[in-house]
């Protein structure tokens, strides 16, 4: 099954942009070519268990078992040395990546606290686009418990 936005891409967004940039074949449209995302565990260091469960979160909400990533260098101050676990990495390309998108744009997104909108700082010269998000709870996969709140008497 094709997902949504790639279908979206080539049906409506190729024509538009060939029109509005003169290009001369579709061939010419940018394109994505793959989104990676990655989950740094800081506390990682202390609990092994913790590492798990992101690896865990980040499985279900990409659809691809996540690789494992170690410390570069060693850091004393942290307890921290070469090849530590530090978090998980996944690269998608394809199908996945485009469903990856889609949920994203249209699920998770929205979803964020006062979003204001991408900072147009993060994409560099050759067209790479780094985000960042603090919370992966706006991902309809993880299933976090919060404790309801506690009224004041």
């Amino acid at each position: 099954m094709t997902p949504r936005l790639l279908e979206r891409y080539r049906k409506e967004i190729v024509p538009q942009m060939q029109k509005r940039f003169n290009y001369k074949t579709p061939m010419q449209v940018p394109v994505i070519k793959k989104v990676v995302v990655n989950m740094g565990v800081g506390e990682a260091v202390a609990d092994f268990k913790i590492l798990e469960k992101a690896m865990e979160e980040l499985g279900l909400i990409t659809g691809q078992k996540p690789a494992l990533r170690g410390a570069k260098k060693s850091i004393a101050t942290f307890k921290l040395r070469e090849g530590d676990p530090v978090g998980y990495v996944v690269t998608l390309r394809g199908a996945r990546m485009y469903a990856f998108l889609d949920k994203l744009f249209n699920i998770a997104v929205p979803r964020m606290r006062d979003f204001r909108g991408f900072n147009m700082t993060a994409i560099d010269a050759i067209g790479n686009v780094t985000l960042g998000l603090k919370e992966h709870v706006i991902f309809p996969e993880t299933q976090t418990y919060c404790p309801p709140l506690q009224q004041k008497h």
